[in-house]
């Protein structure tokens, strides 16, 4: 008798099932859709404050400005091979994967198509909208977190570095991202105080977003045995 394909067993796999086509993904789909699109319109919020941006979409802005493409667009099209290199790193997508990939980038797309930038006399205004962008941000990760349909692209790239080298994650994390957001200054993404805004107060927003959408805590529990730490000792173990 023939062993299953490759593709069979991944078609069997109760945790494939549960972030494809089982029952309960049609009820936690609309959940989903809704974080993913918050999301995407906090990065536009944030990108039109000017005062600088995360890691990935400083990097994201950066070859938007190199090569005259949309920042979303450009989001899209990065998401695509960062996806394709997870698969030697062991880790596998759900339907949240995907639409994390085209949801956000095209929400972010119409976010800047809608706002107008502050002036450089606005201040205030800029210092609201970057304050807003890292809100909406990090309530919408918790919001798609909770519905445990598959991790982003980026966030996967950093769980399988984790599991496929051994690397710790704050390791994988750190290293990640301090590369992208380099690269990105270097091709002229905004980098400033938004940028620190962003990493110190995203954590405890996804962890408070987090208490809320996913009452069960069961995502926040699995994202913090992953880091070996409990919800309450990494508020940036529930924020990847």
């Amino acid at each position: 008798m023939r062993p299953p394909s490759v593709a069979a067993r991944i078609a069997a796999s109760p945790v494939i099932r549960e972030r494809w086509w089982s029952a309960s993904v049609a009820r936690r789909l609309p959940k989903l859709i809704v974080g993913l699109l918050i999301f995407g319109a906090g990065i536009g919020v944030q990108a039109e404050a000017g005062l600088g941006l995360g890691p990935w979409e400083a990097l994201h802005q950066g070859i938007a400005r190199q090569t005259g493409i949309e920042l979303g667009t450009v989001s899209i099209l990065l998401g695509v091979p960062i996806l394709l290199a997870w698969w030697p790193l062991g880790e596998r997508p759900g339907i949240g994967t995907v639409l994390n990939i085209v949801l956000i980038g095209l929400a972010t797309n119409a976010a800047i198509a809608v706002l107008p930038a502050p002036g450089s006399d606005q201040l205030w205004l800029q210092l609201v909208m970057m304050a807003t962008g890292v809100v909406m941000i990090g309530v919408a990760s918790g919001i798609y977190l909770a519905t445990d349909l598959g991790a982003g692209p980026r966030d996967g790239l950093m769980t399988g570095l984790h599991r496929r080298f051994g690397w710790s994650i704050s390791r994988a994390r750190t290293g990640l991202e301090l590369t992208v957001l380099v690269i990105g200054f270097l091709l002229g993404g905004t980098v400033g105080l938004g940028t620190v805004a962003f990493a110190l107060g995203i954590g405890p927003i996804v962890q408070w977003s987090l208490s809320v959408f996913d009452l069960s805590g069961v995502v926040a529990r699995r994202r913090a045995a992953l880091h070996g730490v409990t919800p309450a000792d990494v508020p940036e173990a529930a924020a990847e």
